[in-house]
């Protein structure tokens, strides 16, 4: 507003000026007195530029009073001339008050935009608040169903262990009950131990440790590795790699974690005499390892819950095993999903971006 009231009287002091200067010079410098004239214009527009169109038409009444004399003057010795610095004038005057109607609108389209601008501004500020409110929420209700998943698988080992050692206590127990309660106890703490194992890497994926890898030697070793529980289970282990994947840039160990648990899983799926598959091959610009059983195969309600922290259908899985190969598989920029077979069973489906392998 101050800075309005500056521009006001600055632009009326410029008409003033002008209209004083018209008294003062003599009349018979007719040049002079006809740049005084066009020199009305430049207020005039100013005027329009800077304020709105009724007060620029109040300007505009002031600088005709200020010009007046000119065309007083120049009408006794050409009144053609006269007519025609007045028509000027009155274009001057015109062109002032057309820009004054547009300026005045421009400024509150650049207003309005301005007010929209900030609006969208608080709504912005509020709407990443909420989304860090749901973040902390999510993160919060994770750690409340990790927490909850936790305690309860931790809770039978437990019982199992308490009411083993409370037999022990008796001194009148039989050996054989001493016996069994030690293996109890011992099962109990194994079982213990490898869901807490589990539970960290969950929780606490160490980072990746990308190397070029041949996958050929990689397969072999997770397929010697269930091979003592295949065996057991008299469960038959076939492999099948396509060519062109001798050499894979990815984290040898990460990598054999999630096969050795996608193999494992296969085999407890596999009914006596069945056979459990691992098949890699190339898709563009990606390996895609798939384990494929021939079990009973997944529910579609559950195979996305199956990637779940603490979901599990066995009677003794931790239902962390898959949950962690997932996190694997996402820290690999890839991603793990399920799948029915054509023998009925489910195929676990492994797949990972295809790396650049530097050059040695």
């Amino acid at each position: 507003m101050r800075d309005h009231r500056w521009q006001l009287a600055v632009i009326l002091l410029a008409i003033a000026t002008l209209g004083g200067l018209i008294l003062i010079i003599p009349p018979k410098q007719v040049q002079t007195h006809n740049i005084l004239h066009h020199l009305f214009f430049l207020p005039l527009i100013a005027s329009g530029m800077l304020f709105d169109w009724r007060r620029v038409v109040l300007i505009t009444i002031w600088a005709a009073g200020a010009h007046a004399p000119n065309l007083w003057i120049t009408w006794d010795r050409n009144p053609v001339r006269a007519a025609d610095n007045a028509a000027e004038f009155a274009t001057f005057s015109t062109a002032a008050i057309i820009t004054g109607v547009f300026s005045e609108r421009e400024r509150r389209q650049r207003k309005r935009l301005e007010e929209t601008k900030r609006q969208l501004e608080e709504v912005y500020q509020e709407l990443q608040q909420n989304v860090e409110k749901l973040r902390r929420a999510e993160r919060l209700s994770a750690v409340g169903q990790l927490s909850a998943g936790l305690a309860h698988e931790i809770r039978n080992p437990l019982a199992s262990i308490s009411g083993a050692a409370g037999i022990l206590m008796r001194a009148n127990a039989p050996p054989a009950d001493v016996e069994d309660c030690l293996q109890i106890i011992q099962a109990e703490s194994t079982r213990l131990s490898r869901l807490l194992t589990n539970f960290l890497e969950f929780a606490r994926p160490r980072s990746l440790r990308l190397q070029p890898t041949e996958l050929g030697p990689l397969l072999e070793s997770v397929i010697a590795l269930a091979g003592h529980q295949a065996a057991a289970a008299h469960v038959l282990i076939e492999c099948h790699v396509k060519p062109g994947l001798d050499l894979v840039q990815c984290d040898p160990e990460q990598l054999k974690q999630v096969l050795l648990n996608l193999m494992l899983n296969a085999v407890q799926s596999s009914p006596t005499g069945g056979v459990v598959q691992l098949r890699a091959r190339r898709e563009g610009f990606r390996l895609i390892l798939e384990v494929t059983d021939e079990g009973r195969g997944i529910p579609p309600e559950l195979r996305e819950r199956i990637f779940e922290p603490f979901f599990t259908t066995r009677e003794n899985g931790t239902g962390l095993g898959l949950a962690v190969a997932a996190k694997i598989a996402e820290q690999h920029e890839g991603s793990l999903a399920a799948f029915a077979n054509d023998a009925g069973g489910a195929t676990l489906r492994l797949e990972l971006p295809l790396r650049e392998v530097p050059a040695s």
